[in-house]
Order: structure tokens, then C-alpha cells, then sequence
């Protein structure tokens, strides 16, 4: 019966993933947690499943320990572990760390959250890669808006696990924050902010999913994307 128990949890945290390093430039970190923040999964893999819990800010587990250097309008990637495993939207915020904050230890809190980029579904909809752009993806990348101005910034990635959210609290959000530092940034003002937790609520439609009937329509939960 414990070997059962044991391959039981090994197979479901082979089912799950963390994000824990980033690609820069088209180079991926050597190392795990180099310039992301370790996440509470880092040995589970498991997601958030309280949209309420501060946990929906980084999922850290520790403060930071490195900031990587990215410029506005580059390509940022996230690397998944062990690939993107469930079908869901993949989005992307960013938060200004205040000048006179440290950011390995600054806690995003509030209204500092501004969505950048949604790897959303794609009609017609289903369960498959060919709705889910970044299902099964072993890296997913975001842009760094042009118009961002240059500072330090988190950058969160979250992928919202919808194989489980036939009711309300049912889906799984696998993310972390990076630390990045934005060179050659824009003039621009980023918005609207949210706060994490806030930005959503257990049954917004965007964190529900049926298998019968099939949705017809589905609108990641958030606010809509900054541009610049």
C-alpha cells in the first residue's frame, strides 16, 4: 500500500510543473531560481487553488536572490519543467518595484499589477492544443511591452489549469514571479492595476469549464492586456 501511495503522488507531481527559469535573448538559465523566485511547489509542483490566498501574488517560498536584465520590447520566456501538462490560458503581468524597495524582498501587494500578455483560447473550443496554444509547450514567452518604462519589475507568469474546474474552485494556477530589470523603456503608463489576490473571483466564468456541453465562448479572467 505505500508503494502504491508513493508512485500515486510521484505520478500527480509528474503531472504538474513549476516555472523556474527564465529565457533571455534565447538563452535559457543554467540554474533553477537564478532570477525567478522560488515557488512553494518547488518539490509538489502543485498549484494555487484559492484565488483569495496572497498566494496568487509570487507563490514564493523564499525572498529573491537575482534579477535578470531585459529590454522593453524583447522576448522573455518561461520555462516549464516539465512542460505546460494541463490545457487552460497562460497570462502574464508585470509590477514597477517602488525605487526605494529592494526587490528581492519587495512584496507586490495592492494595485501594482498590469496584465502584458494572454495566451487565451482559441475557437473552435475544446480540450486540445489545437484550443490551447500553449498546452503541452515547454516554454512560453511574452514580450516586454515598448512602451514600458525602465526600472525594476516582477514579472508573473500564470497558467490556469481548467481540466479539474467543472465548479467553482476547481482550477489550478501554476506561476511564479521573475525579477527582471527593463532597459531602453518607453514613456508609457501602464494599466489598468489589479491586486493579487482581488484581480479575480472564484467563479469568474474564465476559471470555469465544462466538458458537456463545450463552451461556445471563454474569456480569460483578468483585465484586458496593456499594449503600450
Amino acid at each position: 500500500m505505500k508503494l502504491l501511495a508513493l508512485l500515486a503522488l510521484t505520478s500527480a507531481a509528474q503531472a504538474h510543473y513549476r516555472f523556474s527559469k527564465l529565457v533571455i535573448d534565447g538563452q535559457e538559465e543554467a540554474e533553477e531560481w537564478t532570477s525567478i523566485r522560488m515557488t512553494k511547489n518547488y518539490q509538489s509542483n502543485g498549484g494555487v487553488t484559492s484565488v483569495t490566498s496572497p498566494d496568487m501574488r509570487c507563490y514564493q517560498a523564499r525572498a529573491g536572490t537575482g534579477t535578470a536584465t531585459v529590454a522593453a520590447g524583447s522576448e522573455l520566456g518561461f520555462v516549464a519543467n516539465a512542460a505546460v501538462t494541463h490545457f487552460g490560458p497562460v497570462q502574464f503581468y508585470m509590477a514597477k518595484v517602488p525605487e526605494a524597495a529592494d526587490i528581492n524582498t519587495w512584496e507586490p501587494a495592492g494595485n501594482v499589477w498590469f496584465k502584458i500578455g494572454s495566451i487565451t483560447a482559441v475557437p473552435p473550443l475544446g480540450s486540445s492544443e489545437a484550443t490551447w496554444p500553449a498546452y503541452n509547450k515547454k516554454v512560453v514567452n511574452v514580450t516586454i511591452p515598448a512602451a514600458v518604462p525602465s526600472g525594476k519589475y516582477l514579472v508573473r507568469v500564470e497558467s490556469i489549469a481548467l481540466h479539474q474546474a467543472q465548479s467553482v474552485g476547481g482550477a489550478q494556477m501554476y506561476l511564479s514571479c521573475a525579477q527582471v530589470e527593463v532597459t531602453g523603456g518607453g514613456s508609457g503608463t501602464p494599466g489598468p492595476l489589479v491586486a493579487f489576490p482581488g484581480a479575480y473571483q472564484p467563479s469568474d466564468p474564465g476559471l470555469l469549464w465544462s466538458y458537456y456541453p463545450v463552451p461556445t465562448t471563454y474569456t480569460a479572467p483578468g483585465p484586458a492586456v496593456w499594449t503600450g
